[in-house]
This record gives C-alpha cells, structure tokens and sequence, in this order.
C-alpha cells in the first residue's frame, strides 16, 4: 500500500522527491502518513478534500484483500 501511494502523489505534486510516506501497523490497522512540501498541499488535498478523498478510497479499494484497516493521514 505505501508504494501505491507514493506513485498516485508523485503524480500529484510539483516537487516529488519531497514525498515521504511512513506506514505505521498494529493488530488492526496500517496507518500511512504521507508528507509532501508545503506548496504542494494543495494538489494533493484538492478542493473541499476531494483528491485526498479519491486517494483515500483508491488505496482502500487496493487493500481489500488484506485483513486490516487502512488509513492515510496528510501531515504537514
């Protein structure tokens, strides 16, 4: 799931060697943290959160085969 995040905001951002996605699992779920540069934030959030939305789902859709919860946070 991070490689599959890392290629969908590589395609998001101006600056993509700024990407960074940490992937943070426990019993239940897998958390990706995906940083990107404070001028890209933008692009990858989207008006009123949609692409951040469609990421979300995308990366959902792709896990379904795993038992565990996935969740992607956009840190600053």
């Amino acid at each position: 799931m991070k490689e599959l995040l890392e290629v969908i905001a590589r395609n998001l951002v101006e600056k993509p060697d700024e990407i960074s996605v940490t992937e943070v699992e426990d019993e239940r779920s897998i958390v990706l943290k995906l940083k990107v540069a404070p001028e890209d934030m933008g692009k990858v959030i989207g008006k009123q959160g949609r692409i951040a939305k469609a990421i979300r789902t995308v990366v959902k859709a792709a896990s379904v085969h795993e038992n565990k919860k996935i969740v992607v946070d956009i840190v600053q």
